[in-house]
């Protein structure tokens, strides 16, 4: 196997062979093995942050012959921004959507000017670094940007302490060449740019656990083989520490007004050259990035050479260190990257898989705000739209919700469809292929669900007409997510506890069936002092107010937790349940069915295998279930996988699932989110994908996906309904576990409303019961001249009431 075949399937070249590569002159064979390689570790994706920067001091101790950056005290010109300079640039950056915080500066120029030392005094501070800490410490604390820190050479306690204040840091390296530091040459009288200083220092940062950037410069009088040896110098370090976020291959602007403005430029074949191997030393998983603004109209030739990210590029603030090199704008910037067949996104100053470690890379001050900011792949959340709040969608992943673009997806996600259409069991990484889809591969595969979806369930949505009785918000559980639960034992600390009693139950019941309903939908807190017997005597009160009336009812937590008191098997238990009235049960408590997201969310509650194997046992005695997810909290596309190839398995084995429900995560009043442990739910994108991807996966097994209106509201069902759903659920009447998390969307949707949504997305709407079968019409009639709700009485559970705060 030759040399680049073997660079092709992945394989990293030990250090003769990357060094073999400087005499490589077939750029076209380096860049197709580069381009192989961002494939297999970025696929279709090309990130940027979207920084604001702020240049704290022009001084510096070192005379780089290149820079125009760095220049001597001016007079009149203050040598440091002032705090009050500092935050206005931050707060313009925030508005302009950015994320990141660019603090760049000189390095330590009070070694140098006497006017750097007196401004720092004034300030009242010792050195430039204090200063830094401080200011980068008031953006952390007046703004929601994330900054990033280079602020040049840096020890070990310099590193501790600005870990404390900033989510990156980084130091070109720029060369390893001693001779650029001789006479004439680029780095000559610039003490700093010693490699072996700033080796120690990147050494330093990885041992500190800091998120970093380095990189090399070219064309300042390096050769190409000395490019390579300063390549493998950082790899060296990063397989060592594991801390190099990204390589910046950055080529050489010549700038007048300094020694090396008449320099030659590197020309487009070197800079491309340098990228490819770059992204060979490295490998598929490394960030290989180019700045765009150095190397206008030729963007395209950059990603076809490897590169996976464009580095910072501001809309507020332009670059200091290139000021001769605007920014492209980025809808221009997000063109030529869709016309290399690659999407562009935004992210955070910290790249995804450092942002998805908080433990290991970030200071605990500073987890809150990157879990906040990302989504669930850890890139930047650039979204106000959340689960069960009225903002409108993001436009662009609306259109692509509907299938806009989808001719432009990639050959990888085109196979993964055509397997699951043609009823191929999706794999683990497949399923979570589908759920990083972005840009034309998100359109494709909502178009390829609603396709799906109109083959097996036709253009017909239902729904039923239903009625939510939650009979007690006291649980002795203390599931994180949960706004619901209320009273002394609860994570929430707002709201009363009740118990309502069978006498409401009843009237409860009778109303609904009164207003057209032929379910009524019944769950609700473990509370300490019910037992088994306590959901059986629930069921008989439904039956004697209303006999015909389907009981869909108590979660698996439930069900096992009533067979435990009455110290039955969960067989037994059911089949009281079942002689009691019980008609079928609802799929919730089961979150997200990977153990390793449920010690986190719900570590006191039944287990994955205990939530299955009550289902599995219910569906065995022809108990009909739904099947949910509730995602969008410390999840992520693993989890989600895991999830729905479980739920697949059992439905393929029982056929008992009527349907699957995605419940996404709605934050404002969850416990776990107040305390700032969870995201904010899971973006639109995400959302829609639950639905999509799940009409491909489950497929053939599960063809019923329903979307919730009462967490996606109007416009999210809609795109769900183009997106492979089929279904939306119940009227509701009486929502309450929602609403308590602060959802606004209301708690119910008159069958005419919900027929109006339905017709409004291009469907037929047909109501149903709640195993699907055809509900009478005298039924339909009435549910359409129901009266209005009379007020719910919740019975007060003065026992279980919190004690008042003192005063």
């Amino acid at each position: 196997m030759n040399q680049i075949q073997f660079i092709r399937d992945g394989h990293r070249p030990g250090h003769a062979g990357a060094l073999a590569l400087a005499d490589q002159q077939n750029i076209a064979q380096l860049v197709a093995a580069a381009g192989r390689l961002r494939d297999l570790g970025h696929g279709n994706l090309i990130s940027y942050s979207r920084k604001v920067f702020i240049p704290l001091t022009h001084l510096c101790r070192d005379v780089c012959h290149y820079c125009t950056f760095a220049h001597p005290p001016r007079k009149g010109e203050a040598a440091y921004l002032s705090a009050g300079q500092v935050l206005e640039i931050a707060r313009a950056g925030e508005a302009a959507g950015c994320k990141e915080a660019l603090f760049t500066l000189g390095d330590k120029p009070e070694l140098r000017y006497a006017a750097a030392r007196e401004a720092l005094a004034q300030l009242g501070y010792a050195s430039t670094l204090d200063y830094l800490e401080a200011m980068a410490a008031l953006v952390l604390r007046e703004t929601s940007l994330l900054p990033h820190l280079n602020p040049g050479l840096m020890n070990a306690a310099d590193f501790a302490r600005l870990r404390k204040v900033s989510a990156s840091m980084g130091i070109m390296l720029e060369s390893t060449s001693k001779r650029l530091m001789a006479k004439g040459m680029a780095h000559h009288g610039s003490p700093d740019k010693a490699p072996e200083l700033r080796l120690e220092c990147i050494a330093e940062a990885g041992k500190a656990g800091v998120p970093f950037t380095s990189g090399i410069l070219i064309g300042i009088g390096e050769t190409r083989r000395e490019r390579i040896e300063a390549l493998l110098s950082l790899r060296d370090l990063h397989d060592a520490y594991g801390h190099i976020q990204e390589i910046i291959v950055q080529n050489f602007r010549a700038k007048p007004g300094t020694r090396m403005a008449g320099a030659p430029e590197p020309d487009l074949d070197d800079l491309v050259w340098t990228i490819a191997v770059a992204r060979i030393i490295f490998g598929p998983e490394m960030n290989i990035q180019a700045p765009p603004n150095l190397s206008p109209g030729v963007l395209r030739k950059l990603v076809d050479a490897g590169i996976n990210d464009w580095g910072g590029v501001s809309p507020v603030t332009p670059d200091f260190v290139n000021p001769e090199a605007p920014w492209p704008h980025l809808s221009h910037l997000a063109a030529e990257t869709a016309g290399a067949g690659k999407h562009l996104l935004q992210r955070l100053t910290l790249y995804p898989a450092f942002a998805r470690a908080p433990e290991r890379w970030l200071d605990t001050a500073l987890h809150t705000r990157v879990l906040q900011s990302r989504d669930s792949e850890g890139f930047a959340r650039g979204e106000y739209w959340s689960p069960g709040t009225p903002a409108t969608p993001p436009a662009d992943d609306l259109a692509r919700s509907k299938g806009a673009g989808a001719e432009g997806a990639g050959a990888i996600i085109r196979s993964l469809i055509d397997k699951a259409c043609g009823g191929g069991a999706l794999a683990e990484p497949e399923i979570i292929a589908l759920f990083r889809a972005r840009g034309p591969d998100f359109a494709a595969v909502c178009k390829a669900a609603n396709d799906l979806r109109a083959r097996v369930s036709g253009d017909v949505v239902r729904y039923v007409v239903n009625r939510n009785i939650n009979y007690t918000n006291v649980c002795y559980f203390k599931c994180q997510f949960c706004a619901f639960s209320k009273g002394k034992m609860s994570e929430n600390l707002r709201g009363r506890p009740y118990d309502l009693g069978l006498d409401e139950i009843m009237r409860r019941t009778s109303e609904a069936w009164s207003r057209g309903a032929t379910e009524v939908c019944m769950q609700g807190g473990i509370h300490p002092e019910y037992t088994g017997q306590t959901y059986i005597d629930i069921c008989h009160a439904v039956k004697r107010a209303a006999p015909e009336m389907h009981i869909h009812a108590f979660s698996p937590l439930e069900v096992w937790q009533g067979a435990e008191t009455l110290g039955l098997p969960l067989d037994e238990f059911l089949r009281r349940l079942m002689d009691a009235g019980l008609g079928s049960l609802p799929g919730t408590a089961a979150e997200v069915l990977d153990d390793e997201v449920r010690a986190i969310i719900c570590p006191d509650k039944i287990n994955t295998a205990q939530w299955l194997r009550v289902m599995e046992t219910a569906h065995g005695l022809g108990i009909r279930t739904t099947s949910t997810i509730m995602y969008g909290h410390v999840d992520g596309p693993q989890n989600w996988a895991r999830h729905l190839i479980r739920l697949r398995e059992l439905q393929a084995r029982t056929g008992g699932f009527t349907e699957f429900v995605p419940l996404p995560f709605v934050h404002m009043e969850a416990p776990i989110y107040l305390k700032g442990r969870a995201r904010q739910g899971p973006t639109f994108r995400e959302a829609i994908l639950m639905h999509a991807v799940a009409r491909l996966a489950l497929h053939p097994h599960i063809t019923n996906i329903q979307a919730s209106w009462v967490k996606m509201g109007p416009d999210g069902v809609s795109a769900c309904l183009q997106a492979g759903a089929n279904d939306v659920g119940g009227t509701l009447m009486n929502e309450t576990i929602t609403r308590a998390a602060g959802a606004e969307h209301g708690q119910e949707m008159p069958p005419q409303e919900m027929e109006a949504l339905i017709r409004g997305a291009g469907r037929a709407p047909q109501q149903r019961s709640t195993i699907y079968g055809e509900v009478p019409r005298a039924r339909t009639l009435t549910s359409f001249q129901a009266a209005p709700l009379s007020e719910p009485v919740n019975t007060p559970a003065a026992k279980y009431e919190r004690a008042p705060l003192s005063k």
